[in-house]
Order: C-alpha cells, then structure tokens, then sequence
C-alpha cells in the first residue's frame, strides 16, 4: 500500500504594489522557494504561494502620481513582482492578485460569515492613521510623533467603520501562541506578540469609507472592506475557499507563512482572530526574518536606499543573488547587505569554493580516469544535516556546513596529491576521485533548493556517460 503524501502548504506575504520589488522582498520570497523546493526534493504534496496586494488609497494614489488608470498601474507592477521572481529562480505554484474575481468571490463569502458569527458592529473610530501603512496607529507606538517605520507623522482621521470583536479573542489568541499551537519563530517575535496581546487586545475596523478602490462591504455599498482584512485573505481565497471545497481543505491550514518581522501584528494576532470567527483552524507556523539595513539604514522606499534584485541578478547570476541573500545573514535576525559584500561571497565562496572545486574533480577525472568513475557510491560525508537545518529555516548553518565539507574535500586533494599519486598508484587515485564525484553529487543535490541552477550543472556532468571539464567555469571569477 502507498502511503499519500504528506502535504505542505507555504506562503510569502502578498506584495503591495505601490512600487517595484526591492530586495528585501526578494528575501522572503527566496527562503519561501528553498523551502517548497526542499519539500517537493522530499516527495510532499507541496503548495507555494506568493502574489500581490493590489487594493487601498495608496494604490489608487501611486497610480494618479503616474498618471494612470488604477487598473493598468497595478497590471503593470504586479508583473514586475513576477518578472523578479523568474528572474530569480523562483518557482511559485499560485501567483495570486487581489484584483482577480476568485479572491473578491471568496472575501465576499468570508465577510458574510464573519457578519453571521455576530463578532462584528458598527461604530466610530476616532485616531491616528499611517497612510503609507494604511494602518491605524496607536500614540504609544509613536517615535518623536513619528510612525517608526515610515518617519512621517500620522493623520487624525475620524469615519465610521464596520468592526472587528478582536478583543474577544485575547484569551483564546494568547493560548495558540503560548502554547506554541500556533508556531511563532524566532523566539523573539513570538515574546514581541505576547507582550503585544499581554497589553490588551482592542476592537479593530474591518473597513473604511471613502475609498473607491478596493472591495465594497456585501452589506454596505458605502463602506471598504480595510485593505489588510481583505489581504490576509489572500491565504485561504488561493487555494479554493468557498469554491473548491476540495482543494482548501487539503491544503489549509498553511503550514508554515513566512514574512518581515514588521507585519506579525496583522499576522500573529489578527488573521488567528479572524480565522476562528469563522470557524476556520489558524495557520501552523508563521516565521517572521529581520530587515537588511544598507550602510546601517532599513531599506526604505521613502529613504530612497532601495535595492532592485534584478541588477544583481544581470551581474552575478540568480543562484548566486540566492546564496548571498541566506548566507550573509542568519534568517530572522537583522543583517546588513551591500553590492561589495555579495561582490567577496561570490568570489571566496562561489568562485574559488564550490565552482574551483567542481573544475578540479571534473578535469581530474577526465585527465586520469577518462572521464568514467563507473557506478555512483555512497558520498564520504553525511549532508543529511544540511537539509534538516533548511527545513528549520537556518539557512546560513546549513550553507555553513556545505561549504567546510568543500574546504574538506580541497584539503583531501591537496594532501593526497594525485597528480602524483597517479604516477605509482592510479587504483588509490580513481578510489579518491570516485569518492569526490560522490561527494560532489551530493553537494549538489543540498544545494539544489538554494542553488537550483548550479545543482542541475553539476548532477548533469557527474550524470553523464564520460565527464568532461566544463567549457566555462561555474562562477567566472570578478575582478
């Protein structure tokens, strides 16, 4: 009997188009496809989602700067998202808009069962409010009268909304997230989320007057349905919900959602809330990484100081944006990146590692054994460790572990000498080069999540009927 695989459904953040990708964006949604990759290489039935955000006065503000229809402007940056991501080897199984029909259809059916729950009223909401988060904000979270993130001072507004009874939940959210139900990593954020809730929980708007571009309320025409309400729905609308029955409960609950460290507020406590209103199980485990900084300031689209991942793709390679990203900076905590520290990662890790190995094994194989190593064996070194630190999304350690194994292996050469060795004993120099093709192959097949490209390079020369030397090398070195 075959046992039905294990299914494993993950999901970035959706990305609100505004403007181009950055990347920090390209971070998240990198980590999200080594991890889909590592779970399809094990055989699970894997989902990966990502997409675009493309609703809210701010939308519809960025368009007019432009001088465009709202339409054609979020088309236009919505396919730069996906551009950048099959520029960056990135292989998603759903790119969700919110502007497509099944995500309307299925927030519809959603907000009229969270009216039937009889967790939502309507009110007044008199505060401050962030419009570049379109976000309310309390005075607490204030720095010098400034919104931390954005620098600018927020807006008083008053309207009347719909609301949300998170309060309600305060006591239900903070057992999910104590208890580790609903997974919260790293340990630091799940202790931010827990102060947060610890505080009190208040009642939030689910929507807003007055704005024309978004989701109208199904009982209120004068009324939005609040942007990140509408957004945090992207999860389950993708995969089927109030019309593929079928397809959403095989997937649902996400199993792990991956995201910046600034949005587990609406994550960690609000989409948990808002699943329960309406019966649904909140998502397994959300993991929230730090910002890259660029000469010590947050990457910001109002500083200025934004890194567009395609340049670095048209210099380096994507395999090579891809190590960079997982390797500089051990995921979760904030890392400072740069052209010149990716610049010394590609040639002393890349370059003179992983791509100077290969070209040893592989010339010394045709040299002294005519290209033939016969049948594969069993790699010298257990990589098995490799995976698993994926899997637990420390991506540095494991990349760390590959490459001692690579100093490993150039030591052995260097030590062994077979460019001697072979002169009085070849049978020990094929026994070496035979256990490096093992060694190397099994490289490949850890990295393959990472560096999908570069892996596929190297298992098809080692594959081959007679193993050449590569026209070119893997990684040409920069000067």
């Amino acid at each position: 009997m075959v046992s039905e695989r294990k299914k494993f459904y993950i999901t970035t953040p959706i990305y609100y188009v505004n403007d181009k990708p950055h990347i920090g964006h390209a971070y998240t949604t990198i980590a999200a496809d080594v991890l889909a990759r590592l779970h399809r290489q094990l055989g699970d039935d894997t989902w990966f989602l990502t997409g675009t955000d493309e609703h809210g006065a701010n939308i519809a503000k960025a368009a007019e700067k432009k001088g465009k229809d709202v339409k054609e402007f979020v088309d236009e940056v919505s396919a730069k998202f996906s551009f950048a991501w099959d520029q960056l080897g990135i292989a998603p199984d759903d790119f969700i808009r919110t502007t497509e029909s099944r995500h309307e259809r299925a927030v519809n059916i959603f907000l009229n069962k969270l009216k039937e729950s009889g967790k939502i009223y309507e009110g007044e909401y008199e505060g401050l409010y962030c419009v570049p988060h379109e976000a309310f904000i309390k005075e607490s979270d204030l720095v010098n009268g400034l919104c931390p993130d954005h620098k600018l001072k927020p807006e008083r507004i008053r309207e009347k909304n719909w609301f949300f009874k998170l309060s309600e939940y305060q006591s239900e959210i903070l057992e999910l997230v104590d208890s580790g139900k609903l997974l919260i990593q790293p340990a630091t954020r799940k202790n931010e989320v827990l102060a947060f809730i610890q505080q009190g929980l208040e009642d939030i708007a689910i929507s807003r007057p007055n704005v024309k571009w978004g989701i109208p309320l199904p009982w209120d025409s004068n009324q939005t349905v609040y942007v990140w309400v509408e957004a945090l729905f992207n999860y389950c609308s993708a995969i089927g919900y109030g019309f593929d029955e079928e397809k959403f409960r095989k997937y649902w609950p996400a199993d792990v959602q991956v995201m910046a460290k600034d949005i587990i507020k609406f994550h960690c406590i609000i989409w948990p809330a808002l699943l329960l209103a309406i019966g649904e199980e909140p998502p397994r485990e959300i993991f929230a990484h730090g910002f890259f900084t660029v000469d010590g300031q947050k990457i910001s689209k109002t500083i200025g100081n934004v890194i567009d991942p395609n340049e670095w793709v048209d210099k380096y390679g994507a395999d090579a944006v891809r190590y960079f990203l997982l390797r500089e900076v051990p995921f979760g905590q904030d890392g400072d990146v740069s052209e010149q520290k990716l610049k010394t990662r590609y040639n002393a890790d890349l370059a003179n590692g992983l791509g100077n190995l290969f070209s040893r094994v592989t010339t010394m194989i045709e040299k002294y054994l005519d290209g033939d190593v016969g049948e594969f064996i069993k790699s010298p070194r257990d990589l098995s460790e490799v995976s698993e630190s994926f899997n637990r999304l420390e991506f540095d350690k494991g990349l760390v572990e590959v490459w001692e194994t690579i100093s490993w292996a150039d030591n052995l050469i260097e030590q062994s000498k077979p460019w001697e060795l072979v002169k009085t004993e070849p049978a020990k120099v094929k026994e070496l080069l035979v256990n490096l093709a093992a060694l190397l192959y099994d490289i490949a097949l850890k990295l393959s999540p990472v560096m999908p490209e570069t892996a596929q390079i190297i298992k098809s020369a080692l594959e081959s009927e007679k193993i050449t030397k590569p026209a070119q090398p893997l990684f040409p070195k920069i000067e």
